[in-house]
């Protein structure tokens, strides 16, 4: 019996959870898989409302679930940073979700910006160190608001953060048997220390696999090659603010945020999956935002958790049912309802 957390949390979160919860009930009734949910009030209703961002009897809670279903984060009447920090990067910290899983994956009938690319050119896994870099939050301002105003943001790298993320994308890079390509994005030409650390730990590990090519990019160049040749990248491993920025630029080159999906994973402990878009409040209430990237980030959930064939089946009716014409252009103005991409998926599943 897994426990799943579900935290809907802001604007159109309820709306998308509701859907990717449709889908997974189909898919845990086909196979056969017995799970709890349980709901958890978080977000920014609950700040304004009393205070509370997220209690630590609610992270006592979460500590002991079998993984983390999230909705969207952000609130128009909360500061910007408020909600993202005290419950996103609270959740990764704490529960040490050192890594970032980010699928960038063009369906078959989704449009893509890129000229002359299809499914088959893009299609490769992003491996984002989750709890150090510039998040951990250490710096300081001094004279603020003055003209001789000075600000630190501290970038924390350690041998170890390093290693088990890179040792992890290898893994990965193994475990998918796709093109056997590992590529390392950084900057190592002029953030010298910490991102010296990098090539140095990549290096050292990469000994340990020679079966998997082994390749590197700057991360302006990577950005170049994203676009000109998607086809190139197998797995990739990268920092945590260099994965923040080229993982969007892979939901553009993927179709878009409604159909991007995350995970946040401690391999050891519990881990949460959801959709990176956000929370889109002007289109609260309207049941009009696609719902893919939520039901991608159940899927990615199931496969966490050992269910490898139900996830299997989700993601194959994901690809059924955009590949169908049947949901659009997957935009607000599509003309079909959230509720409706939702069901199409579950039958499929079904």
């Amino acid at each position: 019996m897994y426990k799943i957390a579900v935290l809907p949390c802001d604007g159109i979160g309820p709306e998308v959870i509701r859907e990717g919860l449709k889908v997974l009930a189909v898919a845990a009734e086909k196979y056969g898989i017995k799970y709890e949910t349980t709901d958890y009030d978080i977000g920014g209703d609950r700040y304004l409302r009393t205070g509370e961002i997220l209690p630590e009897s609610v992270m006592a809670e979460l500590a002991e679930m079998d993984a983390i279903y999230l909705g969207s984060v952000g609130h128009p009447d909360v500061t910007p940073g408020i909600l993202e920090k005290g419950i996103l990067l609270k959740i990764r910290f704490e529960f040490d979700q050192y890594v970032n899983l980010r699928p960038i994956k063009l369906y078959p009938g989704v449009w893509t910006p890129i000229k002359d690319k299809g499914p088959e050119d893009i299609d490769f896994m992003v491996v984002r160190e989750n709890t150090e870099d510039m998040y951990v939050g250490i710096g300081g301002t001094m004279k603020q608001d003055t003209p001789d105003e000075v600000a630190l943001q501290t970038a924390v790298y350690t041998r170890k953060g390093t290693e088990r993320i890179i040792r992890y994308a290898f893994e990965l890079c193994r475990k998918r048997a796709r093109k056997h390509t590992l590529h390392m994005v950084d900057k190592a030409n002029v953030l010298t220390y910490g991102h010296g650390l990098w090539t140095r730990t990549y290096a050292e590990v990469g000994k340990e696999y020679p079966d998997i090519k082994q390749e590197h990019a700057f991360v302006d160049a990577c950005c170049m090659w994203f676009v000109k040749n998607p086809e190139w990248f197998d797995t990739v491993v990268t920092t945590n603010m260099f994965g923040d920025i080229i993982t969007d630029l892979g939901a553009m080159i993927q179709g878009g945020m409604g159909v991007a999906a995350s995970g946040n994973v401690n391999p050891e402990g519990v881990s949460m999956f959801e959709p990176i878009h956000g929370s889109a409040p002007k289109y609260t209430g309207q049941n009009v935002i696609c719902p893919i990237a939520t039901i991608a980030a159940a899927s990615m959930m199931l496969d966490h958790l050992g269910e490898t064939e139900a996830a299997a089946a989700i993601e194959r009716a994901i690809s059924e049912a955009l590949s169908s014409g049947k949901l659009g252009d997957l935009s607000t103005k599509s003309g079909i309802s959230t509720t409706e991409q939702g069901d199409l998926v579950a039958s499929l599943v079904r």
